[in-house]
């Protein structure tokens, strides 16, 4: 009774913190986002998501840190105890919600595997500058894979996306090899190279797992960062830009490229003009007007004496933690306490 009484305070800590935390980043990161565009597109891309995982993270850290050893170390094992409904009801949400979270994971991997697979099942390695493998598709995909799984190609794969997590490739469409000129060509691939540098697909996975209502606008928000975040990324000088900007605008016109946000955040795919209409000008826009001071921007935001502050809070804050630890515990158990009756 001891075990069970300690999983299930656990789990109803986990998924209240989790919950309130969820809601109040659903209401507040537009402030966030707001006052982040002032600085380089890359790091606005990674406090989105950092923001958008924080409450996961957040909730596991109390979690594992105060709840559980303050009920290992304060709760007496002699004590049968009654399990109260509210508690009970707790933890069952909160399993709930982990198993929909690795379900929606799992069948997103799934779905994207099976995708992937059909796409590259004619597939042939192509020689390039890219520092990961980059396969030439076909158009149509393979007749076992589409009798198979005929749901999952019935729309062309895109002209060019990054795809895969483990081992990460970069496909490349006949239609786009032969719209695009070798400097188009090639920074398209540096844009697909940043997303697979960035590790955006294992990102987008992380964004299944935590998936909770009213999050979408702050996804999109995230997967437009990450878009602009790989332009700029992929070009080094203006005429890189223009060369990228002609190559969104060539590969546009191979097919529809519009989609809904949402469905885009949740796919386990970087395709390159897969963006919705008004992301996809507000890029094109974005490399027409590139500049040098952009650029150094981006390049010179990280710099030691950042990380050296961030560093110095963040072994502040342990220090601190460190010191009424034995305290914050006591009073976690109390919590605990008022929560079990």
């Amino acid at each position: 009774m001891f075990a069970v009484r300690g999983i299930a305070i656990s789990f109803s800590v986990f998924v209240m913190v989790y919950c309130v935390l969820s809601v109040a980043v659903s209401l507040g990161w537009r402030a966030v986002w707001m006052y982040s565009r002032q600085h380089p597109v890359r790091r606005v891309a990674d406090w989105l998501f950092a923001l958008r995982m924080f409450p996961l993270v957040a909730a596991g850290v109390i979690t594992a840190a105060f709840t559980v050893p303050s009920f290992l170390m304060l709760e007496p094992r002699a004590i049968d105890e009654p399990l109260g409904g509210i508690p009970l009801v707790l933890a069952i949400c909160g399993a709930g919600l982990g198993i929909l979270g690795a379900a929606n994971a799992g069948l997103a991997l799934r779905r994207a595997s099976r995708t992937i697979a059909g796409w590259t099942s004619t597939a042939q390695p192509l020689e390039s500058r890219a520092s990961f493998p980059v396969l030439r598709i076909s158009q149509i995909t393979s007749a076992e894979f589409r009798a198979e799984f005929p749901a999952k190609f019935s729309a062309r794969p895109p002209a060019m996306t990054a795809a895969g997590i483990v081992r990460p490739k970069i496909l490349l469409s006949g239609a786009a090899e032969s719209v695009l000129t070798a400097n188009e060509l090639q920074t398209a691939l540096n844009h697909e190279v940043a997303h697979l540098r960035r590790r955006d697909n294992l990102k987008k996975l992380l964004l299944r797992f935590v998936v909770f209502p009213g999050m979408s606008a702050l996804e999109a928000a995230w997967l437009e960062a990450t878009e602009m975040a790989a332009d700029d990324a992929a070009v080094a000088n203006a005429a890189e830009a223009l060369d990228l900007a002609a190559a969104l605008i060539k590969l546009s016109r191979l097919g529809p490229v519009e989609v809904d946000s949402a469905e885009a955040a949740a796919d386990l795919t970087a395709a390159l003009v897969r963006s919705p209409a008004s992301v996809m000008n507000a890029r094109i826009e974005r490399l027409i007007a590139w500049s040098e001071e952009r650029l150094a921007l981006a390049q010179g935001f990280c710099s030691w004496r950042g990380l050296g502050c961030g560093l110095g809070a963040a072994l502040a804050m342990v220090g601190g933690f460190a010191v009424i630890y034995s305290q914050l515990l006591v009073r976690v158990h109390t919590a605990t306490e008022w929560l079990v009756r």
